[in-house]
Order: C-alpha cells, then structure tokens, then sequence
C-alpha cells in the first residue's frame, strides 16, 4: 500500500470509529431524554440514527461521512442539553476515582513505608507494603471503633498500628508502628536470654550459621537518610505457623528481657524481629487491638541506598 493510500486508509478508520462511538452517544442520550425531547424531534434522531448503521453496514465511507454530520445535526438540535462537555466527563471520572481509592484506602487496603529498621530482616528501611485493613475489623475513619471483623489477630502475624502511646509523647501519638504479634490475650509471655517464651514454652529458636555474624545497614535516624552498618547474629523463629529470621546484636546477652506477664484481654503482645533494635511491648507494653490498621501483605516497592531492590519487590511477608 503506497502512503497517500495508507493515510486514507487510517483517516476512513477513525471516520468509523467516531461513527460508531457517536451511535452509541446518541442511543444512550435518546433513552434517557425520551421525557424532554418532543416526538417529531426523537424520531428525526431515530431515523438518523439508523441512516448511519445502514451506512456502516454497507461499508460505504463517503454515505457514513455524511449520515454522521446528520446524527450530529440532530443530536445539537434536540439533545444538546444533555450532551456533557469534555471538561465535566473528566471531572466525573476523576472524581469517581478519587471516591474509590479514597474508600479502598479506609477500609480495605493501605499502602505503608518502613521508616526503621526494628523489623530487619523481614522489613527492610525503604520497603513500602500494602497492609489488609479489612481482617480485623472495618474502623470508622477518624475512631478506633471497629466492626465486621473476619478474624482476630493471631501469633506471629505482622501488623501495622498505632503507637499505643502509655506515656502521652505528643510526638509518638499518631505515629504507626510495624511489628509482629507474638502474643495474644489469655497468653503469659517472657523473653529471657534471647528466647521467647509463651504460655511457659519456649518458641522454636535456632541458630543460623553459629559462630558466623551476619552484618546489615540501618539508618542512622529515621528521616536523615544516613546509613550505618550493623553486625547481628541470626536466628530462626517459628511461631504460629510462620518462619522468620530474628537478629540480635552480637556477643550481648539481649537485656531487653521481659519478666513473665499475662496479656490482657483485646490486647496483643508485639516485637520486632530486629530484638535488640526495637522500639515495642517490652518497653510500653501490650498493644489494645482497637489500634491494630491493619495485616501486612506483601512487599510492592523496595528502594534503599543502593537504589530500587527489585529483589524483594512483591515478595509475601512472612
């Protein structure tokens, strides 16, 4: 096909393409207007409307041309009030976008940023997640009133919530907080020496490559982008179904124990799995459940120092 045939060729295209989308426009805004356009002036749309399918089926391009000026003659005669502009179609559109992501975001899925590193490895500073907000319990935006909860918090889930603030720190108040529930209401929890007990049995933990410190990069403080290296010793955890890696700081007899206490009910019993480099239940604490966000799900977009870790780009949390 020569290029003088090839741009005819792609203009007849668009010609019925338009055609057919403004078949589609007028039948919509006849149904709809049949109240407010008088008879003669409906059937005069009608008849121009079936002038312009005839001419699509017979394929005949020059009859299509001037059956759609017609239509279009038609439609700005007796349905141009209700013909939405360009501008107000936008605007719905968007607008409806903005409602679904809007309500997606309170009551089914959030997107959240690890801001630290209390739950290396697991979670990684620069790791964005999305957290399910529906499991728990719907929250009525701007409470911590809940209903229509599918499942309660159980051990070993990794959830975002809000800092259980004990202290009344304005600055922690409405901060959120990742860390793992290791314990749940009715359970005794303890942690001495780098075990953790619940219930007065101790969670399986093993050493990882004994004799072999593992090393990792942290930030300095949270929001300095500064990063430091730490050395750690790893171990591996299972607790309520789910398989972990804890670190610890190496040669330290981890003093972030906890004496044995009862967590109370509607509350759980949180930690980071970087122990010695966490900010949770041993320092303020049980965590109520009504300030539990959410579950997370997995990782959706990873970026440290090094740059976007396509690695651990939609990888499940465990």
């Amino acid at each position: 096909m020569v290029e003088g045939g090839f741009k005819a060729w792609r203009r007849d295209r668009r010609v019925a393409k338009e055609a057919k989308v403004i078949l589609v426009e007028a039948r919509r805004m006849l149904r709809q207007n049949l109240d407010h356009v008088p008879g003669d002036a409906a059937d005069a749309v009608r008849a121009a409307i079936v002038e312009l399918e005839a001419a699509l089926e017979a394929a005949d391009i020059d009859r299509v041309r001037e059956s759609l000026h017609a239509l279009e003659e038609q439609i700005d005669r007796h349905l141009a009030f209700a013909r939405k502009s360009v501008v107000r179609e936008y605007a719905e559109s968007i607008g409806v976008a903005i409602l679904i992501a809007l309500f997606l975001r309170a009551f089914v899925i959030e997107a959240f940023k690890i801001p630290s590193g209390s739950m290396i490895p697991t979670l990684q500073v620069g790791d964005h997640i999305f957290v399910n907000k529906y499991l728990y319990g719907v929250r009525i935006p701007g409470t911590d009133l809940k209903f229509f909860g599918v499942v309660k918090p159980a051990r070993g889930e990794v959830v975002v919530f809000r800092f259980p603030n004990p202290y009344h720190v304005a600055q922690e108040e409405d901060k959120d907080f990742i860390k793992r529930i290791v314990a749940v209401e009715g359970d005794t929890v303890e942690v001495r020496d780098r075990v953790l007990y619940v219930n007065g049995q101790a969670v399986p933990h093993e050493p990882i490559r004994p004799g072999e410190p593992c090393a990792y990069e942290d930030i300095l403080d949270e929001g300095s982008g500064v990063f430091m290296e730490k050395r750690c010793e790893p171990y591996t955890e299972r607790l309520g179904g789910h398989t972990y890696t804890t670190y610890f700081d190496p040669g330290t007899g981890s003093p972030r124990n906890w004496q044995p206490r009862t967590v109370p009910p509607r509350s759980v019993f949180c930690m980071g799995d970087n122990r010695d480099n966490s900010h949770d239940s041993r320092f303020w604490g049980p965590v109520p459940v009504d300030l539990i966000k959410g579950r997370s799900m997995f990782i959706w977009w990873s970026r440290g120092r090094e740059g976007v870790r396509t690695n651990r780009m939609f990888t499940k949390v465990p």
